[in-house]
């Protein structure tokens, strides 16, 4: 495994993040221990999670947690081997604090956090998305309250535009609070948008960045083929919902990206996290996997990256 250090932090990550979304559904409580224990076995010691996190049986305002509660188990005697992530921000309930990222947000939901995982402290804590509602001051002002409290060692931000990062970190250098030191956007060979000005912002800033998406729902594995069934154990055919219309401009795509893989002796799906990799200031690359064999075949691609 290769590793790489979060710039102005003292977090030296596995190039690949072990994401834990579909924990719960399709990966059950048992399973996904199992997964953990081996990812962590093989090296791997950056895992992410959120509080919204239930897999497949999320919808907008369920409660959400069962990630965090599934990772707490899985980590009870290992919490000292993993960089541990979590996020806040995403509607978990009824409630004003179940939403967003106001300062009685972030001390209800970072509590309840800390306690399904198990832990007196989350490594990173993400802004899972710009607040429309509540001052970036009053959000800065929280997240140094809970570093100084010692809940959270640093914190990050999730699907942040260029514009709204520049915003965040005007306010923090005008009130002498910390900067996020990590940012999480969608990413991958079909999804490029992030490439125009927010990762060239975040390398101007010094800011890492772990994109999540990165096969863009199981559709850059190579298992989506023209002309063929959908896979039963794909995604596409457990949660439709989640992918993206399969029309022939894809394929095409696919396809294309297909043929510059087998150029380089590579499956798509290495080829795809490989090129993740490569671009500007990227530490890791976040994998969601339902087996061990989808954890050994991203190590394998870790194991080949030589950063240029």
């Amino acid at each position: 495994m290769k590793y790489t250090t979060i710039p102005n932090t003292s977090l030296n990550v596995s190039n690949i993040c072990l994401g834990t979304m579909t924990f719960g559904s399709p990966v059950g409580e048992v399973d996904a221990i199992k997964l953990v224990h081996y990812a962590i076995d093989k090296g791997i010691n950056f895992i992410d999670t959120a509080n919204m996190y239930e897999g497949y049986e999320r919808v907008a305002g369920s409660r959400g947690g069962i990630a965090e509660e599934i990772l707490g188990k899985a980590l009870e005697k290992r919490r000292d081997k993993v960089i541990l992530t979590s996020k806040l921000g995403m509607k978990v309930g009824d409630e004003p604090e179940d939403e967003n990222t106001s300062p009685a947000a972030i001390a209800k939901q970072l509590d309840l956090s800390l306690k399904r995982l198990k832990t007196a402290c989350i490594d990173i804590y993400y802004l899972h998305k710009p607040d429309p509602i509540t001052p970036t001051l009053e959000i800065l002002d929280a997240l140094n309250k809970a570093i100084c409290q010692g809940k959270i060692r640093y914190y990050g931000i999730s699907n942040y535009e260029a514009e709204e990062l520049i915003k965040l970190l005007s306010v923090a250098d005008a009130n002498n609070l910390p900067r996020p030191v990590i940012c999480q956007p969608p990413l991958s060979l079909l999804k490029q948008e992030v490439l125009c000005e927010l990762l060239p912002l975040c390398k101007k800033e010094d800011i890492a960045v772990t994109p999540y998406q990165i096969l863009q729902g199981g559709l850059l594995t190579g298992k989506y083929k023209r002309g063929m069934e959908i896979p039963p154990n794909s995604r596409k055919a457990e949660k439709e919902s989640w992918v993206w219309e399969i029309t022939d401009e894809l394929y095409e795509k696919l396809e294309a990206y297909e043929s510059e893989a087998e150029k380089e002796g590579l499956s798509l799906l290495q080829y795809s996290i490989q090129w993740v990799l490569k671009q500007p200031s990227v530490v890791s690359a976040l994998i969601g996997v339902k087996n061990e064999r989808q954890i050994e075949e991203a190590i394998f691609c870790n194991e080949k990256f030589e950063r240029e």
